[in-house]
C-alpha cells in the first residue's frame, strides 16, 4: 500500500542536530529553536522562529522569519522568499542543513550513459542510489560533489587535483590537503558501504587519482 505522504514534497535533514529527520511538506512549517515550533532546531544560533516554509499552488515558499543568523539557500543568503527547486540545500543558521525533495521519487531508469550500474545519482535532485535502494539521509554537499565528479567520467582516473577543484571550488583549492580529500573519500566510502558492503565503489590509483568503479546489477 502507498503511503500518502509520499505524494507531498519533503524536506530531509542533514548535517546538523536533526540529521536523517523528515518531515512531509502537506502543511506549513515552521523552523526554529522554540518548543511550539514544527521542526525545532536545538541550537543557540537558532532564533526561536527562523524559517517558514509553506506549500502553495506555484511550490513550496522558503522565507526567513526576520532571524538574526540567517538563511541560506544553496549557499546564498536569503534576502526575499523563494520557491524551493527539487535538490536545493537549505542552511538554517549554518547550525543544521535540509534538502528539499519535490517527492520521495523512485530511482531512475539508467543512468547518463544509458546503462544500469549497481550505483545511480541523479545530479538534478542529488540522490543516489545503490541496488536499486534510495541512500538516506542525503549526502553532504561536498560528498555529492565528489560522488557526482567521478560519475560523470565513470571508470576514469580523475586527478586529485580536479577533485579537490570540484569539492572546494578553484579559488580554495590551493589550502586543501591531501589529508583533507583522503578523510572526505574515506567519508564517502563509508556512506556507501551502508548500502553495499561487498564492493568498493571508490577506488584509489596511486601515484594517479581516483576512479568510480560502478559494475552493472
Amino acid at each position: 500500500m502507498q503511503n500518502p505522504l509520499e505524494d507531498y514534497p519533503l524536506l530531509i535533514a542533514q548535517e546538523g542536530p536533526l540529521k536523517g529527520q523528515r518531515w512531509a511538506l502537506s502543511h506549513t512549517l515552521i523552523l526554529g529553536r522554540d518548543g511550539s515550533c514544527d521542526v525545532i532546531i536545538p541550537d543557540r544560533q537558532v532564533s526561536r522562529y527562523h524559517a517558514r516554509l509553506t506549500p502553495t499552488p506555484d511550490g513550496v515558499l522558503l522565507e526567513d522569519l526576520d532571524s538574526k543568523n540567517g538563511t541560506h539557500c544553496n549557499g546564498v543568503v536569503l534576502k526575499s522568499s523563494v520557491i524551493l527547486q527539487d535538490g536545493d540545500v537549505i542552511q538554517v543558521a549554518l547550525a543544521q542543513e535540509f534538502t528539499f525533495l519535490t517527492s520521495d521519487a523512485t530511482m531512475p531508469l539508467s543512468d547518463q550513459g544509458g546503462r544500469l550500474g549497481r550505483l545511480m545519482l541523479d545530479l538534478r535532485s542529488r540522490r543516489v542510489w545503490i541496488n536499486q535502494q534510495l541512500l538516506t539521509p542525503p549526502l553532504s554537499v561536498q560528498q555529492f560533489r565528489l560522488l557526482s565528479l567521478l560519475y560523470e567520467r565513470q571508470g576514469q582516473v580523475v586527478s586529485r587535483a580536479e577533485l579537490v577543484a570540484a569539492v572546494w571550488g578553484e579559488e580554495e583549492a590551493l589550502g586543501v590537503s591531501d589529508q583533507a580529500l583522503d578523510a572526505l573519500i574515506r567519508r564517502l566510502r563509508d556512506r556507501l558501504a551502508l548500502l553495499d558492503s561487498t564492493h568498493q565503489y571508490i577506488d584509489t590509483v596511486r601515484g594517479h587519482g581516483v576512479r568510480l568503479d560502478n559494475p552493472p546489477i
